[in-house]
């Protein structure tokens, strides 16, 4: 797309008003562009609507009128959950009007440096972690995307003096054109989002998006132990810059073994380009729980080296960080039961690394949005020998609780209850959080890692892990 000051009393339309249609919307306003930001939800669900029109900008309500996607449109933002499928994103590309996110939007606008990382688990705590490093070194983050501010806001606040920290979705990144990072890091690729993306090749294709537009000088940070990032890696132009839990490296962050034995060791190590290995801390002392949090701090530690913080702020950085609500997050111990929530595991793959983490018994809860319409339909199978070997009871809501409630009994689980939808989300919450009470002891963990995405339920799994603190603070 054209810079947003080129669309100057073109008509640009808006799909979608949630924090990130509202920025793009307000940004092309400002820029003098002829805005109408249209929303399926009726009027009385749109709250974002009434400061939009004040602004001068036409928001259309309750559907999408068949005038709304015309030739005379010269751009589509589209909020990056909406389908390509959808009848307006349908009818745009069939009229050869451009279509994108708002990442491609605010890359235009940005003065800054952007730092955009992406992968199927991870995303937040790197992405946080990577602005907690940068903010240690004076290098003036803005931490923005899919992590909670707008990237239109934070690259319109945006100087060449500040990096744009971004966290991205293969949603977003499906839209965009001419997105160019500066450094860019793919953490992992595991199925997910099939019911969006329809095929694997899809969602891999719209990940390495993020590397489209890089030139030589840029950096692509990429985890060597991950077979699609290390594919990617013989079609990036930009400097490949890894980082491995397994592997010495000839350049990068990685786990030293032993010069003796040959061993893994736990030591987090820089290997330059010039081959000297500079320690950074032990894995031990990092401060959240986990080998994938290892990993999680290696990627960081891996992107902040490249945008040049000094090693000193990423070891401080290393010990110091505590995670990122919903991520593993300590609630409270009752009884001598501890509570963890980790709601934003939308898939079985981020339910085991969470599950790997415990030596405790474990009571999980976990169910959610069953994932229809894709190529290969998720059956949970991955999860059965965790279920076996680290969970002694499990409580199953959503959509797949019967699924799951299969794979566990596959396992060899007896203790396994299933919620019946209450009147409520918040209701049949607690009372998944009752179950779980029941079923564990002292010493045990209640988890919450869902596997499933939220939105059979609730609006998203921020939602869905506020309902579950508060059901566990009220036990």
């Amino acid at each position: 797309m054209k810079h947003p000051r080129e669309y100057k009393n073109q008509e640009v339309i808006v799909l979608g008003l949630a924090k990130s249609g509202m920025a793009a919307a307000v940004r092309f306003h400002e820029l003098g562009a002829k805005v109408t930001v249209n929303d399926r939800k009726d009027r009385n669900q749109c709250p974002e609507a009434d400061p939009l029109e004040a602004l001068g900008i036409s928001v259309v309500c309750g559907g999408h009128p068949d005038s709304l996607i015309h030739e005379g449109v010269a751009l589509v933002v589209k909020n990056p959950g909406i389908p390509y499928g959808a009848e307006p994103v349908r009818k745009a590309l069939e009229l050869g009007i451009e279509v994108v996110t708002e990442v491609e939007v605010a890359y235009q606008l940005s003065e800054a440096p952007i730092i955009g990382i992406t992968g199927s688990n991870g995303k937040t705590t790197t992405t946080t972690w990577v602005g907690e490093m940068l903010a240690k070194a004076g290098k003036s983050p803005i931490v923005a995307g899919n992590i909670g501010r707008a990237l239109c806001d934070a690259a319109n606040d945006a100087t060449k003096d500040h990096w744009l920290v971004a966290e991205l979705s293969s949603f977003q990144l499906k839209g965009t054109d001419q997105f160019r990072p500066r450094i860019a890091c793919l953490l992992n690729v595991y199925e997910t989002h099939l019911d969006y993306h329809g095929t694997m090749s899809d969602y891999t294709a719209s990940k390495a998006k993020l590397f489209a537009n890089q030139y030589k000088e840029d950096i692509a940070v990429l985890n060597w132990d991950d077979t699609e990032c290390r594919l990617l890696s013989t079609k990036v132009q930009a400097r490949v810059f890894p980082f491995s839990m397994k592997e010495e490296l000839k350049e990068g962050v990685y786990l030293r073994r032993h010069a003796e034995t040959g061993r893994l060791e736990r030591d987090i190590v820089y290997r330059d380009s010039e081959g000297t290995v500079h320690p950074i801390i032990r894995a031990e002392e990092i401060g959240i729980p986990g080998d994938f949090n290892v990993g999680n701090g290696l990627a960081a530690a891996a992107i902040a080296i490249a945008a040049g913080v000094p090693l000193l702020y990423i070891a401080e950085s290393l010990r110091e960080f505590r995670g990122v609500e919903h991520r593993l997050e300590y609630v409270r111990t009752c009884r001598d039961i501890a509570y963890y929530n980790n709601s934003k595991a939308t898939n079985p793959a981020a339910t085991i690394k969470a599950l790997e983490v415990f030596d405790q018994p474990i009571v999980l809860i976990a169910g959610g949005m069953d994932r229809q319409g894709t190529d290969k339909e998720m059956d949970y199978r991955e999860l059965e020998p965790y279920l076996r070997d680290k969970v002694k009871a499990a409580v199953f809501l959503g959509e797949t609780r019967d699924k799951l409630a299969n794979v566990a009994r596959s396992a060899g689980m007896t203790r396994v209850r299933l919620v019946d939808n209450g009147s409520s989300p918040s209701e049949t919450l607690a009372q998944a959080v009752k179950y779980a009470e029941e079923l564990a002891e002292p010493g045990d963990v209640v988890l919450l890692s869902p596997a499933c995405a939220s939105w059979d339920m609730f609006p998203s799994f921020e939602e869905r892990g506020r309902m579950f603190k508060e059901s566990v603070h009220n036990l």
